[in-house]
């Protein structure tokens, strides 16, 4: 009997310390895909940007910020890759809004 009360309050035990645990490893999880979302939409901001700045006229053909937008495509991509392992969802707002203006930065760089 006393091996049995032993043995329920060690399990009792074990089973808070993994609740305990559990819950702290979701808390990272959520920290880790909030500011992955941020790092998404700083470097896609950043890209934008960059294209933006190669079509204008006294930049339009230069190498090294041809190179630059290679470089900065391939980082956005891994981390949209990483970005899917997670499977967290930005805001649909601000995703939405980053759409747009990039699709507006690509039409005006079209028409130049």
């Amino acid at each position: 009997m006393t091996n049995f009360i032993i043995a329920a309050v060690i399990s009792f035990i074990a089973n808070i310390f993994l609740i305990w645990y559990v819950v702290r490893l979701l808390q990272k999880l959520v920290f880790i895909s909030e500011n992955l979302a941020a790092l998404f939409i700083v470097t896609k901001d950043f890209e934008i940007f960059a294209k933006s700045l190669y079509s204008m006229d006294s930049y339009s053909g230069e190498p090294l910020i041809q190179e630059m937008i290679y470089r900065i495509k391939g980082v956005t991509n891994e981390i949209e890759v990483f970005r899917d392992t997670f499977e967290y969802t930005l805001d649909d707002e601000e995703e939405e809004e980053l759409y747009d203006y990039s699709q507006e930065a690509y039409e005006t760089q079209e028409v130049d």
